[in-house]
């Protein structure tokens, strides 16, 4: 069970980008309360510069598309996350809270995550970059947003097997995914249903074609392409704008017999059921008889959704049901963690070009400075310290991973961009596989509820078998 907040960064009055960057990541990256650090992860940025590295980008976008800063943009988003106290390990709200990120973001845009455990509570906070990873959009907040994050952060809860709070209300999304059905058909789709219909009359030629055509009240305009426009319209179509099936020749193929054109059926589309509300918990809060009339109809209309979601995957029979989940899940969790691997070797590159970067431009001075005893050696440690050390922290650093020779930055920006290639090509197959898992445990989860199988029980019958 998480709650979600989402909220927009600006810089403030009396300080710059740089400084308000620089004062949430350091806030959230706090080694107080992450663990250390342990508990703090990164997309597409290093999390020990990712305030400098937003602040790169943001240069960028203004070079590539010319447009001045305005005092009232937005510089980042921090998303904090919540999670009922003793229901989950660190590790998995540090790995939600990625996963809500990315599906937020599309992995469009660098973020860091951070699980807070210095309180009763865990929660992590989630900073992304408004600025897109290409440096030429940002990220667009959008009406009724946190109701969007809050249904993935549900349903990461629910395929990790936390509890998740009902939605009070259905959500709408898009107006025409709203109206569905009902949605009006389009000035295009009206008229292929119009000439659809003119040509179904039995036309035997096409000046008894065009007769059709205006008895349905559309007008028709003949010169070098035929266009119509519906009745009472406010401009002509071409209409071989419309398909191969209704360009003025095909129109004689069709009068004469020659082509033959399937009507149109709308595709069936799927019933994808939503979560069930808990209506005993809910009225435990909310004493509203409306209310427990509304779940009352919801719980049953997206009980009908179950089953026929599952007729139509041939998922009537449980064990099969709780084969497809399991599979779903496998297959969503490999993909989950080859993009991470991936994604760590990105950081491990990351962290190796740093440190080259740093030898390369002190490892002289350090030469310097090995080559002197004595109090000039002394004297030169004191005007050259911070190089000699970061010269050091760097010798160090290769000598944790065993380098005798170091790599060379060509090939290490090559392996990093086909690293970051194979992972965007790779996040539609993950974001596809995580859909449809989604959607096995939505279903699976309605019946459970429907059967009255509650987590108690399930626990009971494994002691049971244990015995």
């Amino acid at each position: 069970m998480a709650a979600t907040r989402l909220m927009p960064l600006h810089s403030g009055k009396g300080r710059t980008v740089a400084e308000a960057l620089s004062r949430v990541t350091d806030y959230v990256k706090n080694p107080e309360k992450t663990n250390g650090g342990d508990l703090v992860t990164a997309y597409q940025c290093n999390p020990t510069i990712a305030d400098q590295e937003f602040l790169f980008s943001k240069w960028q976008y203004a070079v590539f598309t010319g447009r001045e800063w305005k005092d009232n943009d937005v510089i980042a988003y921090h998303l904090r996350q919540s999670f009922k106290p003793g229901e989950i390990t660190p590790e998995l709200a540090n790995k939600i809270g990625y996963d809500l990120a990315m599906s937020l973001t599309k992995g469009n845009h660098a973020f860091i995550v951070c699980t807070h455990v210095d309180k009763h509570h865990i929660h992590s906070h989630i900073v992304f970059n408004s600025t897109a990873l290409d440096c030429t959009r940002k990220f667009r907040n959008f009406w009724r947003s946190s109701f969007a994050i809050r249904k993935i952060s549900d349903m990461l809860c629910l395929e990790n097997g936390l509890s998740v709070i009902a939605e009070p209300k259905p959500s709408r999304g898009s107006y025409g995914t709203w109206l569905g059905e009902d949605k009006p058909p389009t000035v295009r789709g009206q008229l292929e249903q119009i000439i659809d219909t003119a040509l179904g009359q039995g036309c035997k030629d096409f000046d008894s074609f065009l007769a059709a055509m205006k008895a349905t009240g559309a007008e028709v305009k003949r010169g070098k392409h035929l266009a119509s426009k519906i009745p009472n319209g406010k401009r002509f179509v071409r209409c071989d704008s419309l398909g191969d099936d209704y360009t003025e020749a095909a129109i004689m193929e069709r009068i004469s017999g020659k082509r033959i054109v399937a009507p149109k059926a709308k595709a069936a589309a799927q019933s994808k059921p939503n979560l069930l509300i808990d209506i005993q918990a809910k009225m435990q809060r909310i004493n509203s008889p409306g209310f427990e009339r509304w779940a009352k109809i919801f719980n049953l209309k997206e009980m009908a959704k179950t089953v026929m979601y599952l007729q139509e995957n041939n998922l009537t029979d449980l064990g099969e049901l709780e084969k497809a989940c399991a599979a779903a899940s496998r297959r969503f969790n490999d993909l989950g963690a080859q993009m991470k691997a991936a994604e760590q070797r990105m950081k491990d590159i990351s962290e190796v070009q740093r440190h080259i970067g740093t030898y390369s431009k002190t490892r002289e001075v350090y030469a310097q400075y090995r080559k002197l005893t004595g109090r000039k050696q002394a004297k030169f440690y004191e005007q050259h310290c911070r190089e000699i050390e970061d010269c050091k922290e760097a010798k160090q650093y290769f000598n944790s991973l065993g380098l005798k020779k170091l790599p060379l930055m060509q090939s290490l920006k090559q392996e990093y961009a086909m690293l970051q290639t194979e992972n965007r090509k790779r996040y539609p197959e993950y974001k596809q596989a995580k859909a449809k898992m989604i959607e096995l445990l939505t279903a699976k989860n309605n019946v459970d509820r429907i059967l009255g199988v509650t987590k108690k029980e399930k626990n009971r019958d494994r002691q049971q078998e244990a015995r």
